[in-house]
């Protein structure tokens, strides 16, 4: 018998692939009903609302969510096995067409550190886009030019930038006040050219993008006048980005640089708003490498 057709209006039918686990414990299909379904709630807030839509990146996108939000690798890993094992059933049952999980299952695994920017890709992110984006029109241009001055200037969460308002930032003192996990709020320096780049924003972008829209207080907002979302702010670097590249990842080298410049961990940490230094430590293996490798690569008896 052949595959059944795939449906656009077919469900994730997670009941029949938990039926299919016939070779599992109560307890496990329990842990595989909770991992799926949590990653289903988190598709459908980014808009992905059949298996079918799901790609190879929504689930890098997912899996580093999961790191931002503190999950222990353990933790990551078992939702992972559980990701791989539904889609390899979807693909056969025929609710999807591929298995997105195919082409990475060999990067997903325990213990990957997080991926920091190369100088040559901030250059191009910040300095030097790439050509299609140079002649973008004024008001798109100065907001996404300060979005990602603020991202790597100041290791914010995407959800912390989509919410910040004009009332957020102090800039006699150059500080922005973020809300953070637990509705805990921070004070996280400014630099000098994210400042730069917000007025421009503000003072000449911002307005026209709200054009015949209502003052929302937001400092970004999207093309249709309204909030920026963690769905724009992907598209947004997307379309700047050398290569794929994750949202967080601006975080995850600003936090790098902070530690090879000499930052003390603890000041990281509260710059980065991690509840727990365990947290935050990862960054120390993360720089660690990156100077084992620039010792390697330019010191001639390394």
């Amino acid at each position: 018998m052949g595959k059944k057709k795939y449906s656009n209006g077919m469900s994730w039918e997670t009941e029949s692939f938990l039926a299919s686990l016939i070779s599992v414990s109560d307890a496990t299909v329990s842990v595989y009903r909770r991992d799926v379904n949590a990653f289903i709630s988190w598709s459908k807030e980014t808009d992905i609302f059949e298996p079918e839509d799901v790609t190879r990146r929504h689930l890098r996108y997912y899996l580093a969510w999961l790191q931002e939000n503190n999950y222990a690798r353990r933790t990551i890993a078992r939702k992972t096995s559980a990701l791989r094992r539904y889609f390899k059933w979807a693909q056969q049952s025929g609710v999807t067409s591929t298995d997105p999980c195919i082409e990475i299952q060999a990067t997903l695994g325990e213990g990957r550190l997080p991926r920091v920017l190369k100088q040559q890709e901030i250059k191009v992110f910040l300095d030097s886009p790439r050509a299609s984006i140079v002649d973008d029109d004024g008001p798109r241009r100065l907001r996404d030019d300060a979005v990602l001055e603020l991202l790597y200037g100041s290791g914010l969460r995407v959800s912390e930038l989509c919410s910040l308002t004009l009332k957020s930032f102090d800039f006699r003192k150059n500080l922005v006040r973020v809300l953070g996990k637990g509705e805990k709020e921070r004070l996280v320096p400014l630099s000098e050219k994210s400042v730069t780049a917000i007025n421009a924003w503000v003072s000449k972008g911002r307005s026209e993008l709200l054009m015949g829209f209502q003052d929302h207080g937001f400092l970004f907002v999207n093309l249709r006048g309204k909030p920026l979302t963690p769905r724009d702010l992907r598209r947004l670097i997307d379309r700047r980005a050398p290569a794929p590249t994750n949202p967080h990842a601006f975080r995850h080298t600003y936090a790098t640089h902070l530690l090879d410049g000499g930052a003390d961990l603890r000041e990281v940490q509260e710059l980065l708003g991690h509840a727990d230094l365990g947290s935050t430590q990862i960054y120390t293996h993360v720089s660690k490498e990156r100077l084992k490798k620039v010792h390697k690569e330019t010191h001639p008896r390394a």
